[in-house]
Order: structure tokens, then C-alpha cells, then sequence
């Protein structure tokens, strides 16, 4: 048996990929299993990590706001298709895999003109494009939400799935993750992030916010700012004079989420597929703040979807503010009833495994 998993750009893209590998690899050991990415993407670090191969393919996004960037654009694909071809035709696989990103057109299309089976995973509740198109070339399109099923045109391919997400999150334990990152059973642990390349709105409501937390006993802040902003969030702390104290972590970026995510108490995060599944899968009280800027709002939707159930705070970034976020705050930590039963309300909220559901599809039909 062997595999191709196509999926690149983000995490959001990557973790599913990884996800559905690692359960392939668990029901069929002998499974030979070949990653294809871009340059470009955080793939070329995530996957080889992860222990997997990974080839590369040239390919590009649609320029909305430069039309003349898409003569690249086109080129770019010319090529894809040929690499992805020639990828395809080497490794001969069985089966392929799409989980999102532009890098997936070439490979797919090629690998069903090559007569192998091909399947794509949308993440979100509102698809991306590349997955829209995609549609006609697979046997399969597992989705995440049932929300996104109204936006394909062949429903006897769809299959709700809900997110892969890695085992480790489904095993973790907040005390014993607490105790790892060296914090107290009681330390109240706070973890705000926005993504791989940070969010402003929740850097700058976190930076407003930085003094309540800092140097406070039995408070422990873990504050990632994202790749963009790393460098902006310190040197305004330094510009206000502010010296960080022990009981806060700035970081940039967090390689290893499921060492951080099951220890924190409240999670103050964007909404991506990935966030809301990591989130709900390891039943953690959070506080959702949807990006405005993405396709179909379908941040909010993803958020929504366990605020519901009282599995989250949901704010929309419009109505947010810092004495709003600290209110949320507070009141998870000082009403440890309610937050408990956020977490549980969250747990509820979460898919089932749906890496052992693709995972199960694919190799038993």
C-alpha cells in the first residue's frame, strides 16, 4: 500500500495531513507513505518532523488584487502539473490524499488522470476553493462541518468526518501537562494565541491586558505572539518599560501545541478548524475570537459550532475589547464550576476521530 498526502500553506492544512498518516500508518504498519508540499509552506518544516518524506512541487495562489501576478500564477501550475505528474508516476500510489492549500490541484488532478484513487479532506465550514474544484476529480470529499456540504455539488461523495486531529490530544492530561511545563496543580494558566503568524487584534488585547497578569501569584501567561509580531509585541513592552516576569512566557511560535494546550485553563484564540478541534479534543474552556478576514466567515461558523453547546466564549472581533476579554477571563478563573463545565461542554463539542474514519474508509473500500 502506498499513499501520497497532499496538504500545505499552514498548520490548518498540515496537522489533518499528518493526522490521517499516522492513523494509516497505525491500522496498516506496512504502508508506505510520501508527503507532497511547496517550498513555501510551513510543510517543508512540520512534515520531516513529523518523520515523514516530503516532495516538493512548484505552485502559486490567485492574485485577487494583481491581476498581472497570475501570468506567475499559470506558469507555476504548468510545472506543478508536470512535477506532480512525474512525483506520481515514481511513487505510484495507491491512494491520494488532499487536505487543502493550492498544492493540492496539481497533485490530485494528475493522480486520478494516473488512475489512482483520490480522496480530499475541507476542514472548514466554508470550503476553500481549491477543494470546490477538486470535487469532480475524487472518489470521496470528507468534510468537517455538515455546514459545508451545501456548497458541493455531488452529495453522494460527501462524508462528514469532522477534523483529524493527532492522538496525542485525545490522550492528554491538563495535570499532568501542567506538571511537565513546570506549573502548580492550582496555577491558573492562560494560553493566547492567533495562529502561526499571530493575529493583531489578540496581540493588542493581550498587550493592554499584559500588566494585569504580569508578576501576579497563581497566574501563569503564556502569550504567542506569531511570526509577524514577535518582534513588535517586545519592543513595545520595552518601549512602556515593562520587564517580563517569571510568571509570563512571550513566545513566538509553539512547535509542540500539545504540550501547551492541555495545561492551559482558559485559551484565547482565532477559530481555524485546527484551533477548534486541538481545542474541543483536549476539552479546554476557551475564548473565541473569529478572524473577520477569511472566505465565507467561516471562522465564526467553526466557532459557533461549540459556543452552542457552551463549550466557549464566542466574540466577534468588531465587539472586542481588552475589559471584555478580562472580564471573560476572571470569571473563568474565580468560578471554577462554570469552567469545568466549559471543558466538559467543550469535550462534547468535538468530532470523533476522524482520522480512524478516513482512515477506515480508505483502506477498507
Amino acid at each position: 500500500m502506498k499513499v501520497i498526502m497532499t496538504g500545505g500553506g499552514t498548520g490548518g492544512h498540515i496537522y489533518p495531513a499528518i493526522a490521517i498518516a499516522n492513523k494509516i500508518k497505525e491500522k496498516c504498519p506496512e504502508a508506505e507513505i510520501l508527503f507532497v508540499g511547496t517550498k513555501r509552506g510551513m510543510e517543508k518544516e512540520l512534515v520531516p518532523k513529523s518523520g515523514y518524506p516530503l516532495e516538493f512541487i512548484t505552485v502559486s495562489g490567485f492574485n485577487r488584487k494583481n491581476l498581472l501576478k497570475n501570468f506567475k500564477t499559470a506558469a507555476d501550475l504548468l510545472k506543478g502539473n508536470r512535477e506532480a505528474r512525474s512525483i506520481i508516476k515514481s511513487f505510484k500510489p495507491d491512494i491520494v490524499i488532499g487536505t487543502g492549500g493550492y498544492v493540492c490541484g496539481p497533485v490530485v488532478r494528475a493522480a486520478k488522470k494516473l488512475g489512482c484513487r483520490t480522496f480530499i479532506h475541507e476542514q472548514n465550514a466554508y470550503p476553500g476553493m481549491t477543494n470546490k474544484l477538486l470535487e469532480k476529480y475524487v472518489e470521496k470529499v470528507f468534510v468537517a462541518f455538515a455546514d459545508a456540504k451545501k456548497y458541493f455539488k455531488h452529495p453522494e461523495k460527501l462524508m462528514v468526518t469532522g477534523n483529524p486531529v493527532r492522538k496525542v490530544f485525545y490522550d492528554a492530561d491538563p495535570a499532568e501537562a501542567k506538571k511537565k511545563l513546570g506549573l502548580a496543580e492550582n496555577e491558573f494558566a492562560i494560553l493566547s494565541f492567533g495562529g502561526s503568524l499571530g493575529a493583531l487584534k489578540l496581540n493588542q488585547m493581550m498587550l493592554e491586558l499584559f500588566e494585569k497578569f504580569n508578576g501576579v501569584e497563581g497566574i501563569h501567561l503564556y502569550f504567542v505572539t506569531g511570526k509577524y509580531y514577535n518582534k513588535s509585541v517586545k519592543e513595545e513592552l520595552a518601549a512602556r518599560g515593562i520587564e517580563i516576569c517569571d510568571n509570563v512566557t512571550v513566545m513566538e511560535y509553539i512547535d509542540h501545541m500539545e504540550k501547551y494546550l492541555p495545561a492551559a485553563d482558559v485559551i484565547i484564540s482565532r477559530s481555524g478548524a485546527l484551533a477548534v478541534s486541538e481545542i474541543t479534543v483536549a476539552g479546554r474552556a476557551s475564548i473565541m475570537v473569529p478572524s473577520p478576514n477569511v472566505t465565507g466567515n467561516h471562522q465564526y461558523f467553526n466557532a459557533k459550532s461549540v459556543a452552542d453547546v457552551g463549550g466557549a466564549f464566542l466574540i466577534e472581533e468588531k465587539d472586542l475589547t481588552a475589559e471584555l476579554l478580562y472580564e471573560k477571563i476572571m470569571y473563568l478563573k474565580e468560578n471554577e464550576a462554570a469552567r469545568h463545565a466549559m471543558e466538559q461542554n467543550s469535550r462534547m463539542a468535538a468530532p470523533e476521530d476522524a482520522a480512524e474514519i478516513i482512515a477506515d474508509y480508505v483502506l477498507g473500500h
